[in-house]
């Protein structure tokens, strides 16, 4: 197996140094073992020579991949150990000289260096070889069946020293565990190196026993081989891509899309490199299908697909279709900003790429959003990686579509999108207040708004703000569980209806329990009926006792009941309200409160010239 019949990629100066070690190495070597044999050869020696240059040629012409990895493998090792075997390591040493001028000649696109390297790594696995089998006995000339262990021992040599110096190129650029890398090298050519053992033995006896018609034969039976091995690695391929590809964008299937990112997800934890993953979704992809059809529709799937496929080949990163109109890009060794920048120019580059039909888009082209989210020590599961970029995907479209956003890049605008979508959230459970208690759905509006002002009055950081108002909006959520004939009921409530009205804190407690994004809300559904003194309930907390946006919420609540129509209590004006709280500052309120409570009304109401915002007074 030659270094340079593996997978293209970039080399790093530690490889370039490798190189000119292994140069070195196996220049010295060739003159050490060769002597200077060449010139000595006699006319029947040239002959074998060529005959053998000629067989190493057709075999490494005919050269195969093996399955799982399709590392590219040839049978021409067996001729080397079959000169070995017959003539001795010189004359192995000079067909694999020849052999290397001859493919230098023939194959110019790769440059001479290369060569030259591939030629240094033969000579030292042929010289190798050579030693150990003599020194296990064996001896060049016919082959004999009390010299097997020695052909066996010579082979585990070549097939050892060609895994090592081969996998320990590879360890210095990818800088991973030697071990799993010469483990995978063993394991990818252990079959074809069995099948070379055998093949050298049945060469050198064709050769001894037959002469140049042996060798024929012999190539016939090696270049059929190859061929059988192509076939099969073809077919190996045709079953692996309809197992791991979507037929319908010709982009790696859900399934392969998770194996990889598992993958590479254990590779950027243990190397310490970057990864990022891109979720990429077709905008107003909906509307393309409703307008041309499902068979439209499937035709630009496969158009952003080879769209995909291309770009992502370009630039070594890998795209998948991750379901619906929805893909993936797997982009090891980029961090975020790189990962954005890449995606980014995917956007523009599709924006102004024509398909049929885009004029039906609200922005007349081909776009799609896109969330990129890279791999944290803190992420332990694919699953979460997935997460993060769907979530950055989902602020993307919050923006308005045909954009990109890095997850966590913009803490700010992400906590809004998150709260406007909270806030929708429990409005859509407050509007069954609309059939129950319109009166509670207006209500919970009022505190709402106020709680918005407060916060920006109180200087609240984003997530006292958001838990306050989200509170504020939802604190009234346990009266669903209130019967109607309670709830609506004109006249005075009976010491037993009122109890039944006072158990709703305990009520919306358990509804915000069921929902993991409102758990943090709880305290101001719970507390906004306790009081200052401690006369409140359900607990009887007083003072401190109680967090102070719950004392702020209870003052909101408790001036907006006061203030509008309710059908068991007199409505307050709005002066009348402020004298309610600064009667009750001390007892039922937080003092200070109320004074930041009616400053704040007080500033709104000469702002406006009018009572505040959203009260209806009698």
């Amino acid at each position: 197996m030659s270094i340079f019949k593996r997978p293209r990629f970039s080399q790093g100066f530690a490889g370039q140094l490798y190189f000119v070690f292994l140069s070195l190495l196996g220049c010295s070597t060739f003159l050490l073992v060769h002597q200077g044999e060449i010139f000595h050869y006699t006319p029947s020696q040239w002959v074998w020579v060529y005959a053998m240059l000629g067989a190493a040629l057709i075999l490494n012409y005919f050269t195969f991949q093996l399955p799982p990895e399709g590392n590219l493998q040839s049978m021409d090792s067996s001729v080397y150990l079959a000169c070995i075997f017959i003539y001795g390591a010189p004359f192995a040493l000079s067909v694999i000289l020849f052999v290397s001028l001859a493919m230098a000649l023939y194959d110019r696109k790769i440059p001479f260096w290369k060569h030259f390297v591939n030629f240094s790594v033969y000579t030292v696995m042929i010289v190798g070889s050579s030693f150990i089998f003599k020194m296990a006995g064996g001896q060049a000339g016919p082959i004999h069946n009390d010299q097997f262990g020695a052909y066996v021992a010579a082979l585990v040599v070549y097939f050892v020293i060609n895994v090592f110096l081969v996998g320990f190129y590879y360890y210095l650029l990818y800088k991973g565990s030697l071990y799993d890398i010469l483990k995978t090298f063993m394991k990818d050519t252990l079959l074809v190196y069995l099948s070379t053992l055998i093949l050298s033995l049945v060469l050198s006896i064709l050769i001894v026993h037959n002469g140049v018609f042996g060798l024929t034969l012999f190539i016939g039976l090696s270049v059929m081989l190859s061929y059988s091995f192509k076939q099969l690695f073809t077919m190996y391929k045709q079953v692996q891509e309809k197992a791991i590809k979507d037929q319908r964008t010709g982009l790696y299937n859900h399934s392969y899309f998770e194996n990889l990112l598992e993958d590479e997800i254990k590779k950027a934890k243990t190397n310490e490199t970057p990864l990022s993953l891109a979720m990429i979704d077709i905008d107003d992809f909906k509307k393309y299908n409703d307008q041309f059809g499902h068979l439209k529709g499937d035709m630009l799937l496969g158009f952003l697909g080879n769209y995909l496929k291309v770009e992502s080949e370009t630039a070594e990163v890998v795209a998948s279709r991750f379901g619906g109109e929805e893909f993936t890009i797997l982009m090891p060794g980029y961090d975020d900003h790189k990962a954005r920048s890449f995606i980014n120019r995917l956007r523009k580059k599709l924006n102004d790429t024509y398909f049929d039909g885009v004029e039906i888009f609200p922005s007349g082209c081909l776009s799609f959003s896109a969330g990129v989210a890279s791999y944290r020590i803190d992420i332990h599961d694919k699953s979460q990686l997935v997460e993060l970029a769907d979530q950055a995907l989902y602020y993307a479209k919050k923006q308005g579509k045909n954009n990109v956003h890095v997850y966590g890049s913009g803490a700010e605008k992400e906590s809004e999108i998150d709260f406007a979508e909270d806030v929708r959230d429990i409005e859509q459970q407050l509007k069954l207040f609309l059939y129950k208690d319109v009166d509670t759905f207006k209500h919970s509006k009022r505190v709402f708004r106020y709680a918005m002002d407060i916060s920006e009055v109180l200087g609240l950081d984003s997530v006292e703000r958001r838990n306050f108002v989200l509170g504020a909006l939802i604190h009234d959520i346990g009266k669903l569980e209130i019967p109607w004939g309670i709830l609506n009921k004109r006249d005075k409530l009976t010491a037993g209806e009122w109890e039944t009205v006072k158990r709703h804190v305990s009520w919306g407690k358990r509804i915000a329990e069921t929902n993991e994004k409102f758990k943090e809300l709880v305290p101001y559904i719970e507390l906004h009926h306790e009081r200052y003194d401690g006369g409140g309930y359900p607990h009887g907390f007083k003072g401190s006792q109680i967090p102070k946006l719950c004392r702020m919420l209870t003052i909101i609540d408790s001036f907006d009941a006061m203030t509008t129509e309710r059908p068991y209590q007199q409505t307050k004006t709005f002066e009348e309200g402020i004298e309610e709280l600064l009667r009750c500052s001390g007892t039922q309120f937080d003092p200070e409160l109320v004074e930041l409570f009616i400053r704040y009304l007080r500033l709104k109401a000469e702002a406006q010239q009018q009572p505040a915002a959203g009260l209806e007074t009698s």
